[in-house]
């Protein structure tokens, strides 16, 4: 199955795609939107024209395992982008993904605009990756 994962975010949000065989994440874009009704629609677009059959939306939980404001947000994303898409949305923790993503553009040197413009893809494939190991472990 052919999975797309989200890393959502208030201004850009990243996208990632897994093979069909669901073995590797590999990056397809971020998309800069504001608007959360609009950024669905592109979402479920990407997730269409990339045949996805599964969206895969991080969830920014606070580090004790509680859920903030932002957890809140993306929960109320995550039924605009199931009406849009008409796919599931499975919600999968996102703890540290951001930082790990920073820290591996950090070993490619990756600095100034480029690295803004592919940190959020960079945590969607580290969402992505995680979700793909554990439904290749449970089972």
């Amino acid at each position: 199955m052919t999975i797309l994962a989200v890393d959502y975010g208030k201004v850009r949000s990243g996208l990632a795609i897994s093979d069909p065989g669901e073995t590797l994440a590999s990056p397809v874009c971020v998309i800069e939107e504001r608007d959360s009704q609009r950024l669905a629609v592109r979402i479920a677009q990407q997730a269409k024209e990339r045949g996805a059959q599964q969206i895969v939306l991080g969830l920014p939980r606070n580090m004790d395992g509680t859920e903030g404001e932002s957890a809140q947000n993306v929960r109320q994303f995550q039924q605009l982008l199931q009406q849009a898409a008409g796919l599931e949305v499975v919600l999968r923790d996102e703890r540290g993904t951001t930082i790990t993503a920073h820290g591996y553009l950090n070993v490619t040197n990756t600095r100034g605009k480029k690295r803004k413009a592919v940190v959020d893809s960079v945590a969607a494939v580290i969402i992505l990756q995680d979700y793909l190991d554990y439904r290749r472990n449970r089972g």
